[in-house]
């Protein structure tokens, strides 16, 4: 004898566009269940009635078996009144409930793969063919629920076909709100740089024009990026000339994995972060031998490579048959270029032809990258196929609009538990990327139906974030820079109390006005104290030090030996002519035009330039990557010497340290070991600091936070001498540990200070 019984089910995450309703349904099938169920503004609500013991099998399948790209967050289960009745439904959205979440844009599934280049299959070579587990999502959503009007498809009209598998519940494409197909959905379209249609077929017209060596601009899911041969120099040096990017590296598209283990070592986590369905650049180390040009990526000895994330790109990477270089679509500074009118005004001094179509992109995404840290992954740039995935906060709080810094700038809302941290959106130097960030914050706002109680910006009052965040009406609280960065690491390891936090990056606005980037904090997310930090050194020419690194190197030498700084036997000297060693020698001495600074990437500038490197720089950081790059291939050694200094041994100083490399070079020591000796030293140096800082304190735990630990050499030395020391070391891993994970610290901090009225 079996008991009927009957059960209300609210489930949330990310089960909407997922296709879930339709795996709720088969699985009440199967087990013989009445009921229905629907999405609500929060996410699935099911009632669902029948023998006991399958409601419970039930509910126990609906996590257990849940589609592939859903995420849920949280299931409740709670027995109510039979109703009886017959059959189960699917039952049109119902606007109630908030705290819904929204699937990132995913990669194609192997189901849609498999029909994409199946002949004689309706949608073979369609570039647009997707599913309920795969496809577009957050580029293409304008609201919620989650419905096809409320994507970018609203104004394509779905032919019979189409509409059958739509309305089919047992189909894989039942209420796949971008489905499509050759007959009535989107479709490619070439032009020139002028506008004009180019005839014959797009797909191959651009596959024969990339062969011949032209750059063309294709529209993806989340935006346009440049395309061009990833073999040919010549290819590439003509993009770097029309896209005024001298040295950056570039990222390569290839079609596969077996591909991409031809030019680099993969292993096999990195295979899988590869092939994951978000689809993220994946840097990996490069082969000796490859025919990929060496202007892809000069000086460095990694490659970012992507793997086909939407079907144009599985048709162009089997069709081009070798790597492309496939960088984001936009102009030095500014974000990637996401609609058409805008791209070719763009794009049209760069590309020779535009690959585009007719489906609009709602919200740009760029790519993400990531690299491997001990083993593990670290986000350089989190942004399409995770955003706007939720990350798990400490515990309730405010609701929090944080905007980040000035640069890799994201923003980060809270609900609850719960932060939505959004695609990467750029540098805020220009109105273009502020203007990106503004329409991000107000469409994440309308997307989770947040409205946030408090908005947290960088403490530096020029910052465009800052006067933007001032200026919505809402109360403020400034957050410094660095306390941000160490309540980063700590909300997404889950950490509360009191740690040590080890800030190491390049530019940050002190609490004291000077610049501030080699800390020693102690504190947690309501206050913190500075309790150690790195000599100052003068920045000779304030911005300029930054592009230019010998500045940084003539003012380290400035600190050893005054005014004998232009007699110093070492080639970075003669950065300066004759007739301005004076000006400079005073700009160091009176400190004009020269800010005092602690900063960690100023000094990796300093010992880069000093080793003739790189004196002067075309992107952020190239100094920094370009001398871990050198210590790489150098020797392991003992450390140089440094001291601590100050009335509270609160300064670590690698004066020392610097005169000691130049006795090295003065000694033809080589520079890849001295490059490997200077990083050891730094390690050696944060572990004393926090040995000091544990003796006063008697802390134990550690977060490394800051841009500069993106160096995977001195980030492992730093983790494995901490742990030698019995510390607890917490690193990042879900944002990144550069300004690009700002925003979650900024937005807990607020989250803890703010309390309602």
């Amino acid at each position: 004898m079996t008991s009927r019984e009957r059960a209300s089910l609210e489930i949330d995450g990310i089960v909407q566009g997922v296709g879930f309703r339709p795996f709720v349904y088969r699985l009440a099938l199967r087990f013989g269940l009445s009921g229905w169920v629907r999405n609500t503004g929060k996410g699935v609500q099911i009632e669902a009635e029948g023998d006991g013991n399958d409601l419970l099998a039930f509910s126990h399948a609906l996590r257990e078996e849940a589609p592939p790209l859903a995420v849920i967050g949280s299931l409740k289960f709670e027995k109510i009144t039979t109703a009886g009745g017959e059959g189960f439904v699917i039952l049109d959205s119902a606007k109630a409930g908030k705290g819904g979440e929204i699937s990132p844009d995913c990669d194609v599934c192997d189901d849609c793969l498999a029909e994409l280049f199946e002949p004689g299959n309706r949608r073979y070579l369609y570039p647009f063919i997707n599913c309920t587990n795969c496809g577009p999502r957050y580029s293409i959503i304008t609201g919620i629920p989650y419905d096809r009007p409320a994507t970018t498809m609203a104004g394509f009209a779905m032919c019979d076909d189409c509409l059958a598998e739509y309305h089919d519940p047992l189909h894989r494409r039942f209420h796949a709100q971008p489905n499509a197909c050759p007959v009535c959905g989107p479709r490619l379209s070439l032009y020139d740089r002028e506008g004009v249609a180019v005839t014959g077929d797009p797909l191959r017209q651009t596959i024969e024009a990339l062969k011949e060596g032209a750059i063309v601009a294709v529209k993806g899911v989340g935006g346009y990026h440049l395309a061009v041969d990833a073999c040919s120099e010549a290819a590439i040096g003509l993009l770097r000339r029309r896209k005024k990017r001298d040295e950056k590296p570039f990222a390569m598209l290839a079609a596969d994995l077996d591909s991409v283990r031809r030019y680099v070592h993969c292993s096999d986590l990195e295979g899988r972060l590869l092939a994951g369905v978000e689809r993220p650049i994946v840097l990996t180390r490069k082969r000796l031998q490859t025919p990929i040009a060496e202007l892809v990526a000069p000086g460095n000895g990694w490659f970012g490579f992507m793997l086909p994330g939407n079907p144009l790109q599985h048709l162009l990477a089997r069709g081009f048959g070798r790597p492309l270089v496939m960088t984001s679509g936009n102009l030095s500074d500014e974000p990637i270029a996401y609609r058409d009118d805008e791209a070719l005004r763009m794009l049209s001094g760069i590309a020779d032809l535009f690959l585009t179509n007719d489906r609009e992109i709602h919200m740009r995404t760029d790519d993400s990258v990531i690299r491997l840290y001990r083993g593990e992954p670290l986000f350089l740039r989190r942004s399409r196929g995770y955003v706007p995935r939720a990350l798990a906060l400490p515990g309730e709080q405010a609701s929090v609009l944080a905007l980040g810094a000035e640069l890799k700038a994201t923003l980060c809302l809270t609900r609850g538990p719960q932060g939505f941290m959004s695609q990467h959106i750029g540098d805020l130097k220009n109105a273009a990327t502020m203007s990106s960030l503004e329409e991000s914050a107000g469409h994440l706002q309308r997307l989770l139906e947040i409205t946030p109680d408090v908005v947290a910006h960088d403490l530096h009052p020029d910052y465009l974030s800052t006067v933007y965040g001032q200026g919505l009406g809402l109360p403020c609280i400034a957050v410094q820079h660095h306390h941000a960065h160490m309540a980063s690491c700590m909300a997404e390891n889950g950490l509360d109390g009191d740690v040590i936090g080890v800030v190491l990056d390049g530019t940050g606005y002190g609490s004291d006005g000077t610049i501030w980037g080699g800390e020693f904090l102690v504190g947690g997310y309501k206050s913190f104290q500075r309790r150690g930090y790195l000599a100052q050194m003068r920045m000779p020419g304030g911005d300029a030090a930054v592009k230019e690194p010998y500045r940084m190197a003539l003012s380290a030498l400035y600190r050893l030996h005054g005014d004998e700084l232009f007699r110093q036997p070492l080639a970075v000297c003669d950065e300066v002519q004759e007739a301005d060693r004076s000006l400079f020698l005073k700009m160091l001495e009176k400190g004009i035009n020269a800010p005092l600074t602690s900063s960690c990437g100023r000094l990796f500038d300093a010992v880069s330039a000093l080793l003739g490197v790189r004196h002067r720089i075309s992107y952020e950081g190239q100094a920094a990557i370009e001398l871990e790059a050198l210590a790489e291939t150098g020797s392991a050694s003992e450390p140089y010497p440094y001291v601590v200094t100050g009335e509270g041994g609160e300064v670590l100083d690698f004066g020392p340290t610097i005169a000691a490399i130049c006795a090295d070079l003065a000694a033809d020591r080589s520079c890849s070991n001295i490059a490997r000796a200077f990083h050891r030293t730094v390690a050696a140096g944060i572990v004393e600091m926090c040995g000091r800082i544990r003796t006063g304190r008697g802390l134990d735990r550690v977060v490394l936070s800051g841009g500069v630990f993106q160096n995977r050499l001195l980030t492992e030395d730093v983790a494995e001498r901490l742990a030698a020391e019995e510390f607890r070391v917490y690193c990042h891993r879900l944002v990144p540990p550069n300004d690009g994970g700002l925003a979650l610290g900024q937005a807990v901090i607020a989250g803890n200070l703010f309390r309602r009225q």
